[in-house]
């Protein structure tokens, strides 16, 4: 077994989940401005997008985002590595092995959720990575695989890639059924049970465990946090994106080192659209990015104020898509009072 340094589980304290199509580059500056503190996954990267694609197009970050965490998709322990290292220099604080995601698409590439069932590949996985970088390498997986249900099968997959290496592990409190359910009701159908992380926490007390699945609400976070070290929100920060401003104060007081020379400032919605709408100028003057695609990720903002509605509709309007982001700004506060 080996031996390593057990890590700083206040890093996981609040997390923000990997969730493909949500979490890029301008979601995470977003969120970034809501937390300073809360770490933020990437959406998944496969490992032979990096290989065989474009490393810029898909490791690019802006610094502000740290700490942030690239999350990897795939199982050949070689390729593992030699990704796992790009993520390093990349300046990546954290990476992270998907073994939870059950689509068919990522079974197909023998990735997923479906390695739960080979904990040896994916310890020699974890291994490989841990022998190449530097920085924490964790794991994100289910509880269990389709409708078998043993807490046995996920405290013995846990002490074998635990063994390998990974101090840290992100679960998501559901099986993930392989076969007759989208990944939409993977999220939904499968039962939670919570009980299971906390057991694995008692049982594995040296080691990082992040609560995820179906949590909504503050109360629901801070009784989570009685029993485990983190929690990994996914969808809820995403629609809601104003509770992540709450966080730093809630849950990272007293367990977060203070940022050097960054005096707190008050946050409002309008300062945050504000520095979004600086953000999407940069980006298009920069890299030609339409803003269209980086207003996207803050269409919940606003969520559940008067006039939200009409925020939304013209921040989401594509007969707007040419116009200065500064202008569209001024026309959704002008429909949001109407």
């Amino acid at each position: 077994m080996l031996s390593f340094t057990p890590p700083d589980s206040n890093r996981w304290r609040l997390s923000v989940a990997p969730m493909l199509d949500w979490s890029d580059r301008h979601c995470r500056y977003f969120h970034r401005l809501l937390s300073k503190h809360a770490l933020l996954y990437t959406e998944m990267v496969t490992t032979g997008a990096l290989i065989h694609g474009d490393v810029a197009r898909h490791l690019a970050f802006n610094p502000q985002e740290h700490p942030v965490a690239l999350q990897l998709g795939g199982s050949e322990p070689k390729d593992l590595a030699h990704c796992a290292l790009l993520g390093e220099q990349w300046g990546y604080d954290e990476i992270n092995l998907n073994c939870g995601c059950p689509s068919e698409r990522v079974q197909r590439g023998a990735f997923g959720a479906c390695l739960m069932n080979e904990p040896l590949l994916v310890a020699d996985g974890v291994k490989a990575m841990v022998d190449a970088v530097g920085i924490p390498v964790t794991v994100k997986h289910r509880i269990g695989i389709d409708k078998v249900e043993s807490y046995d099968f996920v405290r013995d997959f846990v002490g074998e890639v635990s063994g390998a290496g990974c101090g840290t592990f992100i679960v998501h409190a559901r099986n993930a059924w392989l076969k007759g359910l989208s990944p939409k009701d993977n999220r939904e159908v499968p039962p939670l049970r919570y009980e299971w992380v906390y057991q694995l926490k008692q049982d594995f007390p040296g080691l990082v465990f992040v609560l995820n699945g179906g949590v909504t609400t503050t109360e629901q976070v801070q009784q989570h946090l009685q029993h485990v070290d983190g929690v990994m929100l996914g969808r809820e920060a995403y629609h809601n994106p104003w509770w992540l401003s709450q966080w730093d104060a809630q849950f990272f007081e007293g367990h977060a080192p203070a940022l050097a020379d960054t005096p707190p400032e008050v946050l409002t919605r309008e300062s945050v659209e504000q520095q979004m709408v600086a953000y999407m100028q940069q980006e298009l003057v920069q890299h030609g990015t339409p803003w269209p695609s980086i207003a996207r990720h803050m269409l919940g903002l606003r969520h559940g104020l008067p006039g939200a509605r009409r925020w939304r509709q013209v921040w989401s309007d594509h007969k707007l898509k040419t116009a200065p982001p500064e202008q569209v700004m001024v026309l959704a506060h002008a429909g949001s009072r109407a």
